[in-house]
């Protein structure tokens, strides 16, 4: 039986775009241009009119921009949004308001620059096309330290790895805990400069010091370091601690950086307590990490189906026995802390 192909409304308010993004699109014989918008009045129209599996939006728009649309859009009409939009913060935005995932808008300059957005264009709209919306409620912020987890807090190190989805999963895990933890390192899909500014947003709504990692960026307790998009980061001792090695190589798992590659770091490291968590995201990365992580002696979650935009990742965890718990995304803080009170006792 043939698998339907993948109704798409390109919304842009750049002719050219629009023509560019529903030709490359349409050659893919598993997806079909349902129609072409070039503000959020016409998209609106056509949403109802079409009803598309999936749209294609950009931010900045004449008349109101895509992340105002996507606020007034998503309550009545939810629907998977993949935002092709310029390098700017304003991406994880629209990803709070309800967007699935986002791609950079490059410039086009060689035959090379088109294929690569055009093949990573239609991967994330066949994804956006089965992920469930409307996942991430955020709870409020809360520093919830205490004196005690504070003391046996560099005793540990906790790792996070997620693609589609993670970027709020992430956020709304971190808001719910203080600066009395371990360090925290993670892994989000995502490309250069992005990593970047996620991490700030992340840092200026969190309790936790967060940043971009960097080259022997020592881990300490109470900081969260994300690994640079398009460099792998693992865990090397660091006298008598640990620090991170950020550096440049072949994909691994199909992705840089990867979950994996953090994760099987963190299983060769002895005399240290490890929590490992894999969440929301398409394919199999950090599974086999993970499990390497288990039998090794960490502690490790999976988040569960229920709660996950897309239940890829965290699926073939649990699969091949590499989640210890498989919890929803609300409980995923809770648990991290009964974790580190056990290191207490």
């Amino acid at each position: 039986m043939a698998t339907r192909a993948v109704r798409v409304l390109v919304v842009d308010d750049s002719l050219f775009m629009r023509e560019f993004i529903s030709s490359a699109l349409s050659a893919d014989p598993g997806i079909e241009i349902v129609g072409k918008a070039a503000d959020p009045y016409e998209a609106r129209d056509k949403i109802i009119e079409l009803k598309p599996g999936v749209m294609t939006l950009d931010i900045n728009m004449p008349k109101m921009n895509g992340i105002e649309f996507l606020r007034k859009l998503m309550p009545q009409y939810p629907l998977p949004v993949v935002v092709i939009s310029s390098v700017s913060s304003n991406v994880f935005e629209a990803l709070d308001v309800g967007a699935v995932d986002f791609i950079n808008k490059p410039v086009l300059k060689t035959e090379h620059d088109k294929q690569q957005f055009i093949s990573e264009m239609t991967v994330k709209i066949k994804i956006a096309s089965i992920a469930k919306v409307g996942q991430h409620k955020h709870s409020p912020a809360r520093d919830v330290s205490s004196g005690e987890l504070g003391a046996a807090a560099k005793k540990g190190i906790i790792a996070i790895g997620a693609s589609t989805g993670g970027t709020e999963a992430t956020l709304s895990i971190l808001r719910e805990l203080g600066s009395d933890l371990p360090g925290i390192l993670i892994v989000q899909h995502m490309p250069p400069v992005f990593t970047r500014l996620y991490a700030e947003r992340l840092n200026n709504i969190c309790a936790m010091e967060i940043k971009e990692a960097r080259d022997k960026d020592v881990i300490r307790p109470g900081t969260v370091l994300i690994a640079p998009g398009g460099l792998h980061m693992s865990v090397v001792k660091n006298g008598g601690g640990y620090a991170v090695e950020c550096k440049e190589g072949e994909k691994v798992s199909g992705h840089c950086p990867s979950v994996d590659y953090l994760f099987d770091s963190i299983a060769k490291l002895k005399g240290i307590n490890r929590l490992g968590i894999i969440m929301t995201g398409m394919g199999s990365d950090g599974a086999k990490g993970l499990l390497a992580m288990r039998q090794s002696g960490a502690s490790t979650i999976g988040q569960n189906q229920k709660t996950c935009v897309v239940y890829g990742m965290p699926a073939v965890a649990n699969r091949i026995g590499a989640v210890e718990k498989e919890l929803p995304l609300g409980a995923i803080a809770q648990e991290i802390y009964e974790w580190h009170r056990r290191l207490v006792r």
